[in-house]
């Protein structure tokens, strides 16, 4: 199959996206009149289609195949990141008007379970990371491609295990101190 049916139907997949993007855009030029969470969220809706029509020139182009998969999976990763961030900003948006109407207690943040819980995650994401970048280097890299996949598949890996971790310490930290007093009795 040659490159412009692809490029053709991601083309009009991108222009037919309009009811999702042109939103978004609104969203992010609303500026501070929206929440964080909200901009954050347009601005992965609006890297996710303005990928896709990346992906629909680089195919228009007639450049490899490999080339297209790569760019989309860099978007992808980006739009994962980016949604997880507005996820955590949302939760975190949430806790903070919640607190504003709940009555006061004194509390400060214990950092030792966050600590542990970060280190945990991050552990677990460069083992995956090490582990995925051994799969491929077993699969037998032939080409220029397949080492680009090599060392971008990891990054990305690590890159969403550190957005995960940022989140799940954060979470940690909100949750004991609104549960505990100080000084400590």
């Amino acid at each position: 199959m040659s490159h412009t049916v692809p490029a053709m139907g991601a083309a009009l997949v991108t222009a037919a996206g309009c009811v999702w993007y042109l939103p978004a855009l609104a969203d992010l030029r609303a500026g501070a009149d929206r929440p964080v969470s909200r901009r954050t969220a347009a601005a992965a809706c609006l890297t996710g289609w303005s990928t896709a029509a990346v992906v629909a020139v680089v195919l228009f182009a007639g450049v490899v195949w490999q080339a297209a998969c790569v760019v989309a999976v860099a978007g992808a990763t980006v739009v994962a990141a980016l949604r997880i961030r507005a996820a955590a900003q949302h939760r975190q948006e949430v806790r903070e008007i919640a607190r504003h109407w709940a009555a006061p207690a004194p509390g400060r943040p214990g950092h030792g379970r966050s600590r542990h819980a970060f280190a945990a995650l991050l552990a677990c994401g460069l083992v995956a990371a090490v582990a995925t970048a051994a799969l491929l280097v077993a699969a037998g890299p032939e080409d220029g491609a397949d080492w680009l996949m090599i060392v971008t598949a990891p990054a990305a890996v690590v890159g969403l295990t550190l957005a995960i971790a940022a989140t799940r310490t954060r979470m940690v930290v909100r949750r004991t101190m609104a549960g505990r007093t100080w000084p400590p009795r």
